[in-house]
């Protein structure tokens, strides 16, 4: 019986030793080993991440890391993580727009750690755009993710690129192009967000009404836009290939501005989308207004470990690297009033736009190809159906 009693003692003793263990580890306060994580980034921001890494070692030197990385960018990060939760990454950046379906799918941890730091250090609108149903499910990291109008001087002035005929016209009589990337759902939509049409969720299903007496009268805007000689399509090497020389003016965003820059120098311009013609009045061009987050997979081994590592290189001070070295604009509330930040021609441009920018809140990944379908109808002229009929059949796949 002693020995039993004393058996039964070591065991009770064992189990509340583990215990102990378990919830030390799970409060951050003890960590066994290194602590593994996994981090993924775009190719380009690869160097940069293993500085900030680094730097993050140093800020936490009790605590042994074993930190990797894997090359995924934004745009890919909800398919891979998808693909197989258990061997994505425990920290990624993403776009806000991916946000709603990976809540849905249970692949975001949602953020505990510090989280009225986060929300009060960082702009209300890419905090809204981290936050489903009253939890924060990622850190932000840029709002920049957005669009709006590059120009050359030398060839259009500020008063042709206010308006999108006079920017055409203007083009037009100097022999050169003004670009849109109209096939691409994120572009095209600004025709349809600034005749007031909207982006819901319900059920699980996008609904949209761009089909509707206004949307249509958008659709008509952009049939002409596309029918329009000075008019070109293209994506962003078309872009930067082409400005100051057949391109006038185009459509992008902050990631295309330090090539745009060298290649236009002295004439190198940027401002706000313009107006375009609806039933005969001037409205303005609406764009979305999105933001890059940084997420915690809900596989992690580590989530505090992990949350405190996507804390750190969201920060202030790496948001502000992040400028520096990529032209990212800052959705910290400080780093966007650093002098050199307001500087920058390309953020005061997106910043003015994103004065009638549209939150992605509600925007699912089945919104994209339907829209990208109607563009390129437009853009290929093909009107074998009515811009009614494409947009009804636009509005019925999305919610498909």
């Amino acid at each position: 019986m002693k020995l039993l009693r004393k058996a039964g003692a070591l065991l009770t003793s064992a189990v509340l030793l583990l215990s102990l263990a378990a919830c030390s580890r799970e409060n951050g306060e003890v960590s066994e080993g290194a602590v593994n994580l996994k981090v993924w980034g775009a190719q380009e921001d690869q160097e940069m991440l293993k500085e900030m890494v680094e730097d993050f070692k140093k800020a936490n030197p009790n605590t042994t890391y074993n930190i990797t990385f894997g090359v995924v960018g934004e745009k890919d990060t909800q398919t891979k993580l998808m693909e197989d939760p258990s061997a994505a990454a425990d920290v990624f950046a993403f776009p806000d727009d991916q946000l709603g379906d990976m809540v849905s799918a249970g692949v975001l941890y949602e953020i505990t750690l510090n989280k009225g730091k986060v929300t009060s250090e960082n702009s209300e609108g890419s905090v809204a755009a981290a936050t489903r149903n009253g939890k924060l499910y990622a850190y932000p990291m840029t709002a920049d993710n957005g669009y709006f109008l590059y120009y050359d001087k030398s060839l259009v002035s500020a008063d042709d690129v206010k308006t999108l005929d006079g920017l055409l016209d203007a083009a037009q009589a100097k022999g050169k192009k003004v670009l849109m990337d109209v096939s691409n759902g994120w572009y095209v939509a600004s025709f349809f967000l600034s005749a007031g049409g909207t982006l819901d969720v319900k059920n699980g299903k996008q609904t949209c009404d761009f089909n509707n007496a206004q949307g249509v009268a958008a659709g008509e805007a952009v049939k002409r836009f596309c029918e329009h000689p000075a008019f070109i399509t293209g994506e962003d090497a078309i872009l930067t290939g082409g400005i100051g020389n057949t391109i006038a003016a185009g459509v992008s965003g902050t990631w295309t501005a330090e090539a745009i820059r060298e290649k236009l120098g002295d004439n190198y311009a940027a401002v706000k989308l313009p107006t375009f013609t609806l039933n005969g009045k001037q409205v303005q061009m609406k764009s979305f207004a999105g933001y890059k987050l940084m997420g915690v997979n809900t596989a992690t081994k580590h989530p505090k470990e992990a949350m405190k590592l996507a804390e750190f290189l969201t920060n202030e001070e790496n948001q502000l690297k992040r400028f520096e070295e990529r032209e990212m604009g800052p959705s910290n509330t400080k780093a966007a009033s650093n002098e050199k930040v307001k500087a920058n021609v390309a953020l005061a441009a997106l910043a003015e736009q994103n004065q009638h920018g549209v939150s992605q809140a509600n925007v699912l990944n089945t919104t994209w190809d339907p829209l990208e379908a109607f563009g390129t109808a437009m853009e290929t002229k093909d009107h074998s159906k009515t811009v009614k009929q494409y947009l009804d059949i636009m509005v019925s796949q999305m919610a498909s």
